[in-house]
């Protein structure tokens, strides 16, 4: 028995200290020797993903991809940016393709732990929608029984839909596309009813149609769809980067920190949580192997998470999406750095 036990510990030990395991400290390894973070983001939504007009892609994700970047080598540009459908964007990043998934990515129990990978820490909250025509007297989801709906494949999407109208006894027609511009057109050419997914992309959908007007979001939400970024499971040093990244860039919008103070704050604070935050005093950075000053340099460079989120979400853009839950604890929301000592 004892020989049995010793010969099953050491199958173990071979299991987790072999070529395929994932040893701590290899995808920042990686990163560093190539000079380069690879960035796995939507093909193309408004407010989180999106190239303008000179094709540089600008969003939400993008930013925080950028500012990731900024953390690991004080230059923003620094970083490559890989579009991936729903479809793919999983195995992209269990494949190493990508090092991080910062990709409208809903965190879900079978996600975090079927799939190789680590969901982080949610960066946006949102839920499950549907959009029609504003002329379509439809003021609720329960009046689109028999409806064909536009959903996405590959997201959670498709399941809250089915989930929702077999529930209520109701039939419905899925048309499953890769991207949400291919689904947007559909709606646009009548071949469905309804478009169903979450709500922000919803309203970026409708920001770039030629008549946002002729189009409304219904205001019932059928599921929580918290997004955030995931990595592959067994390295826990990248987790833990990725993890305090997102962190600190919300405990900075909770700081007062922005773009503009951040190396004010750091010369004048006299708070101790804001002067580890900004690397007066230096254990941040060292824990995670990165520069004392990392959240200043971020800062100055995309913002802090309100600056971000005004920026490519918010009321004064296309998107138009007020805060709502993606504000901060402190004003009534959701959002919630957790404590960096």
């Amino acid at each position: 028995m004892k020989r049995l036990l010793l010969a099953l510990a050491m199958s173990v030990a071979a299991l987790l200290t072999g070529p395929g395991a994932a040893r701590a400290g290899a995808t920042l390894d990686a990163v560093r020797a190539r000079g380069q973070l690879v960035c796995g983001i939507h093909t193309g939504v408004a407010g989180f993903a999106l190239p303008d007009s000179k094709g540089v892609w600008q969003g939400l994700d993008v930013d925080l991809c950028r500012g990731l970047a900024v953390a690991l080598f004080n230059d923003a540009g620094k970083v490559r940016f890989t579009p991936l459908p729903s479809s793919s964007r999983f195995t992209a990043l269990a494949s190493g393709e990508i090092d991080v998934l910062f990709r409208t990515s809903t965190e879900t129990m079978l996600r975090d732990v079927t799939l190789g990978l680590r969901a982080i820490t949610p960066y946006f909250y949102d839920g499950h929608g549907f959009m029609v025509r504003a002329n379509a007297q439809i003021s609720k989801a329960s009046e689109l029984n028999g409806a064909t709906i536009c959903l996405i494949q590959g997201t959670t999407n498709e399941q809250v839909t089915a989930d929702y109208f077999r529930s209520q006894g109701l039939g419905f027609s899925p048309v499953l596309f890769q991207r949400n511009d291919q689904a947007s057109d559909a709606l646009q050419a009548s071949r469905c009813d309804a478009f169903g997914t979450d709500a922000s992309q919803l309203a970026a959908v409708r920001s770039s149609m030629p008549n946002p007007e002729e189009w409304k979001i219904l205001g019932e939400r059928f599921s929580k769809e918290p997004y955030g970024p995931y990595v592959r499971r067994g390295d826990d040093e990248w987790y833990d980067l990725v993890r305090w990244y997102v962190n600190a860039v919300i405990q900075a919008e909770e700081s007062g920190v922005t773009s503009a103070n951040a190396e004010e704050v750091k010369r004048t604070t006299t708070n101790p949580d804001t002067r580890r935050l900004l690397g007066v005093t230096p254990e941040l950075g060292q824990s995670l192997k990165l520069d004392p000053d990392w959240v200043v340099r971020v800062v100055k460079a995309v913002g802090n998470y309100g600056e971000m989120y005004d920026r490519h979400m918010g009321p004064k853009t296309p998107v138009g999406l007020a805060r709502g839950p993606n504000e901060l604890w402190t004003r009534g929301g959701l959002l919630y750095a957790l404590p960096m000592r």
